[in-house]
């Protein structure tokens, strides 16, 4: 599965078009299914940035919703929040996308962009509201712990955190 890694900055031409990083085109276009668009773009519900979801990813967003009894308050709030505000978006032939009027609103975009790859997601920031949103994930991040998925992942997990080396097999055989 082809993932969005890294932050890459680029300009806002005069006509709202932005050129989505080579790298995410690649990741872009490995996922993508003919006759949809290349990535949905959306407002964050957590941060002032775009969200850009892969259309088979954001596709899978439906499946808890499609739970919800479809006449209920919680399906109707659900939908909106998801939908409402979505657009679907595809790159001209030098991968540039338009960023609607709204979108670049609510991420308070101007001239230059921030791509930050989160994965299977990747987000469109003001540059300066990015750095600080990435300093602030690596504070925050320092006292958090992904889930072991067997003891031994544990173990070394555990390690880590307490400034051990993954590599050399013992604490004082590794080269620091």
């Amino acid at each position: 599965m082809s993932v969005f890694l890294g932050t890459h900055q680029n300009r806002l031409d005069a006509k709202g078009r932005v050129s989505i990083p080579a790298p995410f085109r690649t990741a872009l276009r490995a996922q993508a299914q003919a006759g949809d668009a290349l990535v949905v773009l959306r407002p964050s519900h957590q941060h002032p940035c775009i969200e850009a979801w892969p259309t088979a990813a954001f596709a899978a967003l439906s499946q808890p919703l499609d739970r919800l009894d479809m006449f209920s308050d919680e399906h109707d709030d659900m939908a909106a929040a998801l939908y409402a505000d979505a657009f679907p978006v595809d790159a001209d032939r030098e991968g540039r996308i338009i960023l609607p009027d709204a979108l670049k609103e609510h991420a308070t975009l101007t001239d230059s962009v921030a791509f930050m790859g989160l994965g299977r997601i990747f987000q469109i920031w003001e540059p300066a509201a990015a750095e600080r949103r990435r300093a602030e994930a690596r504070t925050r991040s320092r006292n958090l712990a992904l889930p072991a998925q067997n003891r031994a992942q544990s173990h070394v997990q555990n390690h880590v955190q307490q400034g051990g080396s993954t590599h050399g097999g013992t604490n004082g055989g590794g080269a620091a």
